[in-house]
């Protein structure tokens, strides 16, 4: 049976499937008074025109001229319950009427027309709703003559790895990362497995917006190929690693796993059992229901911390839903801190004898600094985002690399963000050296690092304050190129404007919480001259 797909403006009137209040924001062109109008009200008093295309509410308001005042309390509650998202990380979006079939299978037929021919990989992060997603993203791609290869429930690197070692053009991996429950989206990935770029990102959202993917009779259903050992060949790959490969098995240490019950369900244990180890599964069913709020941050994971202890386990191990980001926990169930993770993974790497250049993002730990200098190696920064540190990576030849969020990068296994990579590593150093990971930890400097952010009345505003910066701070200023990054000796602050809101962003680290404070203290003070 033929079956056809088509965009139109018509469907993005359909009830359940229309514009919605935040689209008709988004086609609004208005300017308020001070007066706190109610969202409501201020449709009524306004000439409303829709549009096929969604927007989320941070994407709308700067695509629009609109500007309310900061007491409509209306549009803070929407971004609760409704937001549709597009960046360089890909589509997020909430369920019900923002993350429809109908806007799945546009994006899925605009990524096959920006592509050339060849198969498409797919796969999910294990959230419920990734199950119909995938059903429509499959008929999409089959009704655009796509071979579709079907990974199931997997890691989003592994759908990357699985991408750049094979003759697949793209792939496409149904994840909303570390967002809640009521969210999922799509992160798309060339043939180099490595996410799109802005410009890439651009073609795909302009074939979006212009409907230039168009299906026609013509064209024949294609064909499905289901992949059923996805994680086994991750794994394979990641054992051969020889880093990795010449390190003698654990002798039944008991690892307690946290998988958030969702992609690193199945492939986080089974590379742990396969290194030799005992594995108690926390939470790592594959049911996607989340049994906390899913980011791995230390608040979130205090069940953790706890089963380590109770187990006599030698560490801990979470991840997020699609398990590219990598936390550990010691043997006294205490986390070592996200920032520890690419820290960890570089002193394993470059330990191994593989020496080279590191990447991280100007907002990751100087931990990285302290332990490449061990091995006589230099740190390269490069702006916040996964594909833009692996993109400065791929121009230096660079070893290892990642963000402090807790992704590492290891070109030699695959370019992208992987925790499978990150474990298998971390803790092949730790049986080579026969070493606990707490050990490990302190041989490198603690640092303390404190994250803020402070209001400007206007955007306008933010070119003052930047300039303020960078004169009272001139000799300190290591790079604009992402905000402004300023180091001295043992510390460092990056600056960074949001690029939606009228909001700056202060990261600054230093050897204690005073300095840490001080230093942020320094530079929101210049927030008003």
């Amino acid at each position: 049976m033929e079956s056809r797909i088509r965009g139109n403006d018509d469907a993005s009137r359909t009830p359940g499937q229309g514009p919605g209040l935040l689209l008709i924001v988004s086609c609004l062109s208005v300017e308020t008074s001070s007066r706190p109008y109610g969202l409501l009200s201020l449709i009524s008093r306004l000439s409303v025109e829709t549009s096929s295309r969604p927007y989320g509410l941070l994407s709308l308001v700067s695509r629009s001229r609109l500007r309310l005042a900061p007491t409509v309390s209306c549009l803070s509650s929407l971004v609760t319950c409704a937001m549709f998202i597009r960046s360089i990380s890909g589509l997020r979006a909430t369920l019900g009427d923002d993350l429809t079939p109908d806007v799945v299978a546009r994006y899925a037929v605009a990524f096959s027309a920006v592509l050339p021919e060849g198969p498409i990989v797919v796969g999910r992060d294990g959230r419920p709703s990734g199950l119909w997603m995938e059903q429509v993203l499959i008929g999409a791609l089959r009704a655009c003559g796509r071979t579709v290869r079907q990974l199931g429930m997997v890691p989003t690197p592994t759908v990357q790895l699985l991408t750049e070692h094979s003759d697949a053009v793209g792939g496409i991996a149904i994840t909303a990362s570390h967002n809640p429950a009521p969210w999922n989206g799509l992160k798309f990935v060339d043939a180099g497995g490595v996410f799109l770029d802005a410009e890439g990102n651009q073609k795909l959202w302009d074939a979006v917006d212009h409907h230039a993917a168009t299906l026609s009779p013509a064209q024949q259903s294609g064909s499905l190929e289901i992949v059923d050992d996805a994680n086994e060949q991750h794994v394979r790959r990641v054992l051969a690693l020889a880093a990795v490969a010449d390190a003698p098995p654990a002798n039944g240490e008991t690892v307690v796993v946290d998988a958030v019950n969702c992609s690193g369900s199945f492939i986080v244990p089974m590379l742990l059992e396969r290194m030799g180890y005992h594995v108690v599964r926390l939470y790592a069913d594959g049911s996607g229901v989340f049994p906390h709020t899913p980011e791995p941050l230390t608040e979130n994971l205090t069940d953790l911390g706890r089963a380590v202890v109770e187990h006599g386990a030698v560490f801990g191990v979470a991840v997020d839903p699609d398990a590219d980001r990598l936390v550990l926990f010691d043997r006294h169930g205490v986390a070592i801190g996200e920032e520890r993770t690419v820290a960890l993974a570089a002193r394993a790497v470059l330990s191994a004898g593989h020496l080279g250049p590191v990447v991280v993002n100007f907002s990751t730990s100087r931990m990285v600094d302290d332990v490449a200098g061990e091995f006589g190696q230099h740190v390269e920064r490069a702006p916040v985002g996964e594909i833009n540190v692996v993109r400065h990576m791929q121009r230096i030849d660079a070893v290892i690399g990642g963000e402090g969020s807790g992704g590492v990068i290891y070109p030699a296994c695959h370019s992208g963000r992987d925790s499978i990579v990150g474990l298998a590593l971390i803790s092949a150093m730790l049986r080579k050296n026969g070493k606990h990971l707490d050990d490990v930890c302190r041989l490198t400097p603690s640092y303390t690092m404190i994250k803020t952010k402070f209001d400007l009345a206007s955007r306008s505003d933010m070119h003052p304050v930047t300039e303020r910066i960078l004169q009272v701070f001139a000799e300190h200023v290591s790079s604009t190129d992402d905000g402004i990054y300023l180091r001295w000796d043992n510390s460092w602050a990056h600056v960074r404007a949001s690029n939606t809101e009228p909001i700056m962003r202060v990261i600054a680290e230093a050897p204690s919480q005073d300095q840490a404070q001080a230093l942020v203290e320094s530079i929101t003070a210049l927030v008003h001259g």
